[in-house]
């Protein structure tokens, strides 16, 4: 099992910049996939960002160029740097890693960005 607890969500005016952690309980090494999703106020959950242990990364379309997945060098730890942030990225932004055929899902981080 792995426990995943994101943070670094608040409250930043559009054009500010916040990072997101996610912290899991194991080496990173060891899961196919890391992800980051948000989900806003009357919308379904979306894909922001993923990487594979390799390094590759992928980005929706909205947030591309903005936002950038990483993991730190102890690889436990999941970053999401968003810069550049829009009042249409407030959302929840939940952290996701899958050990297969297991998703684990955080509680979430609350992001508001404000004009």
């Amino acid at each position: 099992q792995v426990q995943v607890v994101e943070s670094g969500g608040g409250l930043v005016q559009a054009g500010g910049s916040l990072r997101l952690s996610c912290a899991v309980s194991r080496n990173i090494l060891s899961l196919n996939n890391m992800a980051w999703y948000r989900q806003a106020p009357g919308k379904e959950r979306e894909m922001v960002a993923t990487i594979i242990p390799d390094g590759s990364t992928n980005y929706a379309d909205s947030v591309k160029g903005r936002f950038t997945i990483s993991g730190d060098n102890a690889k436990t730890t999941i970053y999401l740097q968003m810069n550049n942030l829009k009042p249409e990225d407030t959302a929840v932004y939940y952290c996701k890693v899958r050990v297969p055929p297991i998703a684990y899902w955080g509680k979430g981080t609350l992001v508001t960005v404000s004009s």
